[in-house]
């Protein structure tokens, strides 16, 4: 399943919000710098999906906010 994700990193909390069926705007703590924002949206778009680290692939988008993930079930 493809999804789409805008990365909002240097925010105050992390939080995942449904924008629809396959969007999504995430919100991290970690800066956009050295791929810390990265990993930790992958972090949190596996646990919302309930799937390994290693199932939640991003695509596209690895230094933008604009973010695609391949997520497999």
């Amino acid at each position: 399943m493809l999804i789409k994700v805008k990365a909002f990193p240097c925010s105050r909390e992390e939080k995942i919000v449904k924008k629809s069926a396959d969007s999504f705007d995430v919100f991290v703590c970690e800066e956009a710098e050295r791929n810390m924002a990265n990993k930790r949206i992958i972090e949190l778009i596996a646990g919302y999906f309930n799937v390994p680290q290693h199932k939640a692939k991003m695509i596209k988008g690895f230094k933008e906010s604009s973010k695609i993930f391949d997520i497999k079930d």
